[in-house]
């Protein structure tokens, strides 16, 4: 079980040693998987602990906060995707003009070495830390020297990743490398598909099922409408095949709409998900409102359209459905 502190003093003092690396990793993407799981082998071979260090709010919404990056998924879900890496231990640090004050060689001599006792520090050729970005892989490797530590360099680890060997782009190029960029702009695009080969996984948003308008109740597509403020990057309006997953675990095929429903006018944009091929005992029973659930977008299968009226609509979310039973249960 991987152990998750959100401050160094949470680290036992008997810890350690341990084979270190930090960043943001949002969206935990396949670039950062490859770092890890390099990072894990390190420290078995060295009979040493894997830890990563990440950072929550994001330093770009602290630093910039007008121009911040959406994130592309919550704090909840960077943990649940870093524990399924086999690590032995993340440290959240909670992000502040604060820690931004502390010179490369406090965070390192404090946090990497005083509450870590790292043994090796894993970063990349570009990699910056500490006061004003000032601390660069010569600053970490000359305080592996002072510190008792050992420097791994990371070919190609940094803010844009690892390359995906084989991907092809518009213009045709390959080896696009991975990067949180890259999801976001599949993701602003509808491209989820895109988007999951990028993470290794499907995108997925989390969030508390609320009541809504109700309108797709009265159509006969009763819907799961997440809360304004459920985390995870919102994809571009559409209807997507995806799944539901409920607070019990269960994964439910979905049909999934993300938008303002253009057929009616003064709705505001919500993702809202229409579970399919229930029981028909479970029909009446199905009840979702005040769980936390879990949306995966698997498929892109429409963009959002204004329909002549209720009865076009729901001719077409029929269609809808089909087709992302279709997809899913091809899979």
């Amino acid at each position: 079980m991987v152990h998750i502190w959100n401050d160094p003093s949470e680290v036992p003092a008997d810890f350690g040693p341990s084979v270190v690396t930090f960043g943001n990793f949002d969206g935990v993407h396949r670039g950062h998987q490859q770092v890890l799981s390099q990072l894990i082998r390190v420290a078995r071979l060295n009979h040493a602990k894997a830890v990563a260090i990440t950072f929550d709010p994001h330093p770009a919404q602290v630093h910039r906060p007008e121009s911040a990056p959406e994130l592309i998924m919550g704090l909840e879900d960077k943990l649940v995707a870093l524990g399924e890496l086999g690590l032995d231990a993340v440290l959240v640090m909670k992000y502040s003009l604060e820690l931004a004050s502390l010179t490369p060689e406090e965070f390192v001599a404090d946090i990497l070495v005083g509450s870590l006792k790292a043994s090796h520090v894993v970063i990349g050729h570009d990699a910056r830390f500490g006061r004003g970005n000032s601390g660069d892989l010569d600053t970490m490797q000359e305080l592996g020297r002072k510190l008792g530590f050992e420097v791994l360099v990371i070919s190609e680890f940094g803010s844009e990743g690892f390359p995906l060997h084989g991907d092809v782009h518009d213009d045709g190029g390959t080896d696009r490398r991975c990067s949180s960029t890259w999801v976001r702009e599949a993701l602003s695009e509808g491209d989820v598909a895109t988007a999951a080969a990028v993470l290794g996984r499907a995108h997925r948003m989390r969030g508390e099922v609320v009541h809504g308008a109700a309108r797709g109740r009265d159509l006969g597509f009763p819907t799961a409408n997440l809360a304004a403020d459920a985390s995870g990057y919102i994809p571009a309006d559409g209807i997507y095949a995806g799944w539901l997953v409920d607070q019990a675990g269960t994964r439910w095929p979905a049909a999934i709409s993300v938008g303002s429903n253009p057929t009616f006018y003064g709705v505001s944009r919500q993702v809202e998900a229409h579970v399919i091929d229930r029981p028909e005992e479970a029909v009446e029973d199905f009840d979702l409102y005040g769980q936390t659930v879990v949306v995966e977008f698997v498929a892109r299968l429409r963009g959002m359209v204004a329909y002549r009226g209720p009865e076009a609509l729901v001719d077409q979310m029929r269609l809808d459905v089909v087709q992302a039973h279709n997809i899913l249960f091809a899979r």
